[in-house]
């Protein structure tokens, strides 16, 4: 169950399954019964409980959670917005089956309720929330009364997760079949509390045909290509894994992609390292090699070398032509890359170079922040999924878009969304780990698509296992606490 569904998708489902011979009434029941359920679990002591409900079928989700509610003993009170003679269809039959009367909403009835459930617009949102629909909203919001919503909180775009208008903060959002876009991606991913998915007679069958290319990243979605070591294996059969060093004050950064290389995956990782680093570099490595490495000559001549397999440049490695020189010699060896930082900077000015020059490599990741990513490919007005989609197509490469909501995106259309990186993860160096396992991970061989997915997810798991106040350094013991899980589960 880890497909994303746009809007669009979802309907399609739905007129599927009701094509199919399920009546769209029962699946409103269906829904309906999960969100009372839902609401009884998230407010079990609740008593009084205001719905409030549109006039399409996220309303009809409402009517049939109010009364089933009401037939459970709560003081259940219903306030429609929109014109009551629009509802129709099975929406109006769950409005019929409401036999108690209709409320007017104001401020003084919200203080009386324990619980709100939102049942007006869902993923059915067709324009931004305005006027006093957005005043009622913010109302809500600032009264502190916790918030069931039914599919998504109203204002939330379902496939962008951006806010139109004003949105509902909710504590929990009951959503069916399938989650969406919205759910995981921000701003949206912070109205909706803890989301809940619910299964309500929409089989599995009516994925088919509508060309899902969005899921949420977890182990599901890479799991079987993850390289486990052989018995009959040694190091060389795991990888040889070139991180590219930056000068003598700047060299922390390619240490840490290094070590989280070495860790996640590589069975060698090698620190390629400019002459006036080296002793600075030697003194901190142990189970990391050090070679000097001075010039893009240099650096052609170590990646003649046909056991290295995944070469990564970028942190720390500074801007400009040497950097240029350095990716250019990588990529036409043939190595799987992986480009941070600095070297994407570095083509700021010229990024079709750099796009040329990934297609000469064997698979290419870029792991790009959104300053990265705006210089690189400009900012546009496109939601963060669909950037990072055009920016995979447009480059060649698999594009890590980094944030709290992550986006893996590969040229061929596929996307994964991250949900699982707490926020203590922003502090310097995170993203230079981050960059060392994807190159740990391509050196063994896994695609590149799935290897970029499985670094965000171990990358998030790692911040999770270190916790809170976590520097770049205790990741390391968090992504072997993380690699572990997935060998135990």
């Amino acid at each position: 169950m880890f497909e994303l569904l746009t809007p669009a998708q979802m309907n399609a489902a739905d007129r599927q399954t009701i094509n199919g011979g399920v009546p769209g009434y029962e699946l409103m029941k269906a829904a309906g019964r999960a969100v009372a359920e839902a609401a009884q679990q998230l407010t079990p002591e609740a008593r009084r409980v205001h719905v409030l409900a549109g006039t399409g079928n996220n309303g009809g989700d409402g009517f049939v959670a109010a009364k089933l509610l009401n037939d459970a003993w709560r003081d259940v009170r219903v306030t429609v917005i929109g014109d009551v003679s629009a509802i129709s269809g099975d929406a109006k039959l769950a409005f019929d089956e409401w036999d108690e009367g209709l409320s007017d909403f104001s401020v003084e009835a919200l203080a009386e309720a324990d619980l709100v459930i939102d049942a007006l617009f869902g993923a059915g949102l067709s324009r931004p929330i305005e006027g006093p629909l957005a005043e009622m909203i913010e109302a809500i919001n600032r009264s502190g009364k916790p918030v069931l919503a039914v599919d998504l909180p109203s204002g939330v775009d379902g496939g962008t997760g951006e806010v139109r208008g004003a949105a509902i903060r909710a504590a929990a959002t009951m959503t069916f079949f399938r989650k969406k876009p919205g759910h995981l991606l921000f701003p949206g991913r912070g109205h909706c509390g803890r989301v809940h998915v619910a299964d309500i007679g929409i089989p599995a069958g009516a994925l088919a045909g509508l060309n899902v290319r969005a899921v949420e990243n977890t182990p599901w979605l890479w799991r079987a290509q993850y390289p486990v070591p052989g018995d009959d294996g040694h190091k060389f059969t795991r990888g040889h894994a070139v991180v590219v060093s930056g000068p003598a004050h700047a060299t922390g950064a390619a240490r840490l992609s290094a070590g989280a290389a070495l860790r996640s995956g590589a069975g060698l990782v090698t620190l390629a390292s400019p002459t006036d680093a080296i002793n600075v570099n030697a003194a901190h490595l142990t189970a990391v090699m050090l070679r000097e490495v001075e010039t893009a000559e240099d650096l052609s001549e170590m990646l003649a070398d046909p056991r290295i397999t995944s070469v990564l440049l970028g942190p720390g490695l500074g801007v400009g032509e040497r950097t240029r020189d350095m990716v250019s010699i990588a990529a036409k060896a043939g190595k799987r890359l992986v480009l941070d930082a600095d070297a994407l900077t570095s083509f700021e000015s010229d990024p079709d170079t750099l796009f040329a020059l990934i297609e000469k490599s064997a698979g290419t990741i870029l792991t790009p922040h959104e300053g990265e990513f705006g210089r690189l490919f400009g900012r546009g007005d496109v939601d963060k999924m669909g950037r990072a989609t055009h920016a995979a197509e447009r480059s060649g490469a698999v594009v890590i878009l980094k944030g709290a909501d992550t986006v893996v995106a590969s040229p061929d259309g596929r996307c994964s969304i991250n949900a699982n990186a707490p926020p203590w993860l922003a502090t310097a160096g995170s993203g230079d780990v981050l960059a060392g396992i994807a190159a740990g991970l391509l050196a063994p061989g896994m695609p590149v698509f799935e290897a970029a997915s499985a670094a965000v997810w171990l990358h998030g798991l790692s911040g999770q296992a270190a916790g809170p106040g976590l520097t770049a350094e205790d990741l390391d013991a968090g992504l072997k606490s993380a690699i572990a899980s997935l060998f135990s589960s």
